[in-house]
């Protein structure tokens, strides 16, 4: 299952989401939208709202399930932790 996380380098609950999926031993990508430049970084904040429908962050992508925030109990649902 590919996991992709969307965060902020100075977002407390993006840690939050990265030190539970390190620490449950999840694979994922991780892009800190704050730390891009340019283009990359407005095609970054593009897919953001693309797929959650504003900037809020984290956004945790499980397959096709979109989890804004850090929702510990539906990143376990969705990775069956």
């Amino acid at each position: 299952m590919t996991v992709k996380v969307y965060a902020l380098s100075t977002c407390p609950y993006c840690r939050m989401t990265r030190k539970y999926l390190d620490e449950n031993n999840v694979q994922y990508d991780v892009t800190e939208v704050d730390l891009l430049e340019g283009d990359e970084k407005a095609a970054a904040i593009d897919e953001v709202r693309t797929v959650s429908g504003g900037t809020s962050f984290p956004v945790v992508i499980v397959g096709d399930e979109v989890v804004v925030g850090f929702n510990k109990k539906r990143i376990m649902e969705l990775l069956g932790l």
